[in-house]
């Protein structure tokens, strides 16, 4: 744009438009980059500490390429970052806040068994009073 130039309110309007698309977009990419139970695990892992393939790939009891995989999508995600050591990659999580979104998301789902538990436990009552 140039010096000065204030855009319409139809332009302004489509301009957050796109801007608020974009961000859900990429909102979206990230929590599609999380959706899988191997790249989680390996994330549950790393906001332990850094890790290399072969001790991601022996504490899940996956193969290696399984793990190298994962980490492809998380590292071109950013979520995961990787630093060369001697002929080894050591993978780290990029940002220290997946800690709490792990630690958010085991709480809500806590949340929700309790509540399908309770709902089971009402069905019994319900199911013996018959």
């Amino acid at each position: 744009m140039t010096p000065g130039y204030r855009p319409s309110l139809v332009e302004s309007r489509y301009m957050n438009e796109v801007s608020t698309e974009e961000l859900q977009a990429f909102k979206a990419a990230f929590f599609r980059a999380l959706a899988h139970p191997v790249r989680i695990r390996i994330l549950e892992l790393l906001v332990k500490g850094e890790k290399n393939v072969l001790e991601l790939q022996e504490t899940l009891g996956v193969d290696q390429p399984v793990v190298s995989q994962q980490l492809a999508v998380l590292r071109a995600n950013k979520i995961v970052t990787g630093r060369k050591e001697g002929v080894s990659v050591r993978y780290a999580v990029r940002d220290p806040l997946i800690a709490e979104l792990l630690d958010t998301a085991r709480r809500i789902f806590n949340n929700h068994l309790v509540g399908t538990q309770d709902l089971l436990r009402q069905l019994r009552l319900e199911h013996r009073r018959r």
